[in-house]
């Protein structure tokens, strides 16, 4: 009897690749010790990735898409920094694998959803092109992964954790309006530069929309309640 395709293979060698770079980094994953891990064989990993650079790559798009489809159900820029912390801690190790590197080839070629999302919402706020906002996104985005990665490599929990959380976004949100006043507006160092462009990839960005990904699934399904009327 011939065997049937199992559709939860991909994701079982991405969780299992997730958890051994997460207990030991890129001397744990190896192709062997994902396959072990995901009650496969080595040469069915070797079928779907081709070497661990590949594998990484994997987990690094699944979490990239997951990160911002939690975004993108958000209210404005403080519900998405709340929500992009509330990610990481529920995806420690693939949060980490994210970020790995990401200045580097391939990744700093890549798109980058949510950083493009919440870049829109900043505009949103401030007013003028996000591209306009890419220096002060960059220094959001900084705080909000250090408070991810000192929660994580910490090891934070209860209120401890909770106030760092909300502690971060106070401060995202003190900036923010900071940034709105022009005469508290201070900067350092050179302009930012105009061949300088962060997470937009080959891909299309983010649009921006009138209304935040939630209150358009309101609007959908009150309109297919009345279809159905």
């Amino acid at each position: 009897m011939p065997r049937h395709p199992d559709p939860l293979l991909e994701k079982r060698i991405l969780d299992a690749a997730c958890v051994l770079w997460g207990q030991g980094g890129t001397h744990a994953l190896t192709m062997r010790a994902v396959a072990k891990k995901a009650g496969t064989t080595t040469p069915t990993v070797y079928e779907r990735y081709q070497d661990r650079a590949e594998i990484l790559h994997a987990l690094r798009m699944r979490t990239r898409s997951e990160l911002f489809e939690s975004l993108i159900c958000t209210d404005g820029l403080a519900e998405a920094c709340e929500e992009y912390l509330q990610f990481a801690m529920r995806n420690r190790h693939a949060y980490e694998v994210l970020f790995d590197g990401v200045a580097q080839p391939p990744s700093i070629h890549e798109a980058w959803p949510s950083f493009n999302l919440m870049r829109d919402r900043l505009a949103d706020r401030l007013d003028g092109s996000p591209r306009s906002h890419t220096r002060l996104m960059l220094a959001l985005w900084s705080l909000l992964h250090g408070a991810a990665m000192l929660i994580i490599r910490g090891e934070f929990e209860g209120a401890l954790q909770t106030q760092t959380i909300h502690s971060c976004i106070d401060a995202v949100e003190m900036i923010v309006s900071a940034a709105g006043n022009s005469n508290l507006r201070r900067r350092s160092g050179p302009e930012w530069p105009a061949n300088l462009n962060l997470g937009e990839g080959q891909e299309r960005r983010h649009k921006r929309r009138g209304r935040s990904g939630r209150q358009a699934k309101k609007a959908g399904n009150t309109s297919r309640s009345r279809r159905v009327r």
